[in-house]
């Protein structure tokens, strides 16, 4: 059998290697140094916004956007229910109880209809994710949050070189969080962000983020000691992430580009093929492809094993977060759970070959042919 087509697969090399030398020439291996901030500058500009924190994780980046928002218990945080439980988790972390909303069928993204019915009194704010790395109705979630004074905090971890109606995700919320897991559009093999237009925000979660201190670099050359006035944690991204991090950016528009060339193949390949339905990219919007969820009618898990049986690397989409256990009973999400059951994830990554995509395409056509 060839060699199996793998699901995801970051893009690093040369230039890669080259930046971490320079780190380790510095002397300054660890987080949220000179590396760091250079990162950060260069994510800001990225994202069209004027603030930019390194993490060591997306769920960090959550959980510190949460507690500088202000979450207390009591609280209710709406949350787009199709998306991995970092989001929910983190709500639950910071004290607050997520409330999950549905999804549209076309984005993935909370239905900003189903968003509006769960306001109360108790609600703070709304966490829309922008499900395999497009955004959702931010217009629409805008105008939610405006009219109930809520905050709007975008869980973009999927999103890095997405936009919507010309402006890039980052730019849309009030705070975005981003992700730079092996399998996102750019990747340290972990790691995550928050960027804002807001430096409160910002320089609050720096504090957080180093335990309740400004860090290292912040005090060179200042002799009072630091007091610890507030609790804080340890969600520090390596200067060795943060310089791999600049070079990814660097290569995002040609990690896009190829990205883009393989979800078009692949939606050229399925159309009208009886029982799939491929996903869209909505008007206004620049699909980043972090993912590609075909949607079958029938014998999704039948269809994973037999495509891994022939060497190809896929999995279901992501999770209906209502249905998960550690939440707790929830209110239904129907367009939710049935993506969660139907979704499938083909190999999407930067370096598919054309023989590679060519026999995902072969693979996935036989295989639903015959369920």
């Amino acid at each position: 059998m060839p060699e199996p087509v793998p699901l995801g697969r970051p893009t690093v090399g040369e230039e890669e290697l080259a930046a971490v030398a320079e780190v380790f020439a510095s002397g300054w291996l660890a987080g949220a140094g000179p590396a760091c901030r250079r990162f950060e500058e260069r994510l800001a500009a990225a994202t069209g916004t004027a603030h930019a924190l390194a993490t060591s994780s997306c769920g960090a980046a959550l959980f510190l956007g949460l507690r500088v928002l202000g979450v207390r218990p009591g609280d209710e945080v709406i949350v787009g229910d199709y998306t991995f439980p970092a989001t929910g988790h983190a709500v639950v972390q910071a004290g607050a109880t997520p409330v999950f909303a549905d999804v549209r069928p076309d984005s993935f993204a909370a239905d900003p209809a189903a968003v509006e019915a769960l306001v109360t009194p108790r609600t703070v704010g709304i966490i829309p994710v922008d499900v395999a790395g497009q955004p959702g109705e931010y217009d629409e979630y805008r105008a939610i949050a405006d009219r109930h004074g809520l905050w709007l905090f975008a869980d973009a971890a999927c999103a890095a070189g997405a936009t919507h109606r010309g402006r890039p995700a980052g730019s849309l919320a009030d705070l975005t969080a981003f992700s730079f897991h092996g399998r996102k559009g750019i990747t340290a093999g972990e790691g995550g962000a928050l960027v804002s237009d807001r430096a409160d925000l910002i320089e609050h979660a720096r504090k957080l983020h180093t335990y309740g201190i400004a860090p290292a670099l912040s005090r060179e050359g200042a002799l009072a000691v630091p007091e610890f006035d507030e609790l804080g944690w340890n969600f520090r991204l390596s200067d060795v992430q943060a310089a791999i991090l600049r070079v990814q950016l660097d290569r995002l528009p040609r990690l896009l580009a190829a990205r883009r060339a393989v979800a078009k193949r692949y939606s050229d390949a399925f159309a009208g093929l009886p029982g799939v339905s491929t996903p869209a990219e909505l008007p206004g919007r620049e699909h980043p492809w972090q993912a590609y969820l075909l949607r079958l009618d029938r014998g999704r898990d039948e269809a994973i094993a037999k495509l891994r049986a022939r060497g190809i690397q896929c999995t279901f989409g992501t999770y209906a977060s209502h249905l998960q256990p550690v939440y707790g009973p929830q209110e239904p999400c129907p367009v939710s759970a049935e993506l969660f059951r139907r979704h499938l994830a083909l190999p999407m990554h930067a370096d598919l070959t054309d023989e590679q995509v060519a026999r995902v395409i072969e693979s996935v056509r036989e295989v639903v042919g015959e369920l």
